[in-house]
């Protein structure tokens, strides 16, 4: 007779631990050789920490999930089926601390940790905590809200803030807010998007890659190696997450998605994304995180003219199945082919950011007109999908 917990093994059956055992194996190994000091100076010594915390990162990462996974069953910490969820199978969602590990782990063995990343590390630890009860327990919309205002302010707090507005008294007050705005709001609006296989881990993927790109290219090798741990920890946990027709075998949960969000919307903070052209530096972010600012707009602005929300609680509150992706997947009738859309989004608007690095204030205002065409591409798009 088939009992619950039968019903809670199916998404990581007999199978399942046939194909992963070994790979789990190699990656624990992998990560460990790595660990050893002889090892890691190696890699400094030839120039190749950025492969050190790609290879520590991905291997930790991917060496820790299942650990997850069978942590998650046995304590029934899963995420149960609901009207409003896509997903048909009770899955763990512990699958963040696993990444957050992987990721702190790369840096700490990096042996370069300089005051502005510690800021960020502490406050990111704190918003994975709190993300983590709430997969436990469901905090409150506020609760979750007040965490991630803390958070921000502690970034802000260590005088990393965006330069948008002149010096001065009010300059510096307009910056810190439109700073706490963006961390908060770039920290959400990924959180939303942590709603289907394989998207958020993917989403991380591209964006720290793009940003890393860039900050290597400003010599600004801090950051690179920040992008460069994030990239190896989502590849580590995307096989988990993805398994093309197959449900996932764990998800990252509130902990993860927010940590990530957080952690990049403070990457694009403190870098310098241009050597001399405001309009350009500023656009920088805008391209590479456009796909998550065109949702937050968009699921915004209808909330408020459909009547669905008529107050700031309200859109806290509110849970519904308006995001991009679910748009996309009624217009194009896959789940799979709705991720391979944003992704393919994301690659279109972090290429022309890539452009844009060496173009001038025209060149920038043509690329950014260009990327609000693709985005009325896709709302036309989605549209059509919803009328049908």
């Amino acid at each position: 007779m088939k009992t619950a917990e039968t019903d809670l093994a199916i998404p990581f059956s007999t199978t399942t631990w046939r194909w992963i055992t070994p790979v789990v194996c190699g990656a624990a190994l992998g990560a460990i050789a790595l660990a050893i000091p002889p090892v890691r100076e190696l890699f400094q010594l030839e120039g190749l920490r950025w492969l050190y915390i790609f290879l520590f990162a991905f291997l930790g990462t991917g060496a820790l999930t299942p650990l997850m996974v069978w942590i998650g069953h046995r304590w029934d910490l899963v995420d149960i089926p609901a009207d409003r969820k896509i997903h048909v199978v009770p899955t763990p969602r512990l699958g963040g601390i696993a990444l957050y590990a992987g990721f702190i782990g790369s840096l700490l063995l990096n042996s370069i940790v300089p005051d502005w990343m510690v800021a960020v590390l502490v406050a990111g630890s704190l918003l994975l905590i709190i993300g983590v009860l709430d997969d436990i327990c469901e905090l409150p919309a506020w609760a979750k809200l007040l965490g991630q205002l803390l958070a921000a302010g502690i970034v802000t707090a260590s005088g990393k803030v965006l330069t948008l507005f002149p010096p001065g008294p009010l300059g510096e007050m307009a910056n810190m807010l439109l700073t706490i705005l963006w961390i908060v709001g770039i920290t959400n609006a990924f959180n939303f998007f942590d709603g289907m296989d394989g998207l958020a881990a993917g989403l991380a993927i591209l964006l720290a890659g793009f940003m890393g790109v860039i900050a290597f290219e400003t010599k600004q090798p801090a950051l690179g190696w920040l992008a460069i741990a994030m990239i190896g920890a989502g590849l580590g946990f995307l096989p988990y997450n993805f398994r093309g027709t197959k449900p996932a075998v764990i998800f990252l949960g509130d902990g993860g998605s927010t940590f990530i969000g957080f952690t990049l919307a403070c990457l694009a903070v403190r870098g310098n994304w241009a050597d001399s052209d405001p309009i350009v530096s500023f656009s920088n972010p805008l391209l590479i995180f456009g796909v998550l600012i065109y949702d937050m707009i968009h699921i915004t602005v209808e909330r408020i003219l459909t009547g669905k929300v008529r107050s700031l609680k309200e859109w806290l509150d509110y849970v519904g199945k308006d995001h991009l992706h679910h748009r996309l997947e009624r217009a194009l009738g896959s789940r799979q082919s709705s991720v391979a859309m944003i992704l393919l989004f994301t690659i279109c608007l972090g290429l022309s950011a890539l452009a844009l690095r060496h173009a001038g204030t025209t060149e920038a205002i043509l690329l950014l007109i260009q990327a609000g065409l693709v985005a009325a591409m896709l709302t036309v798009l989605e549209i059509s999908g919803r009328r049908r």
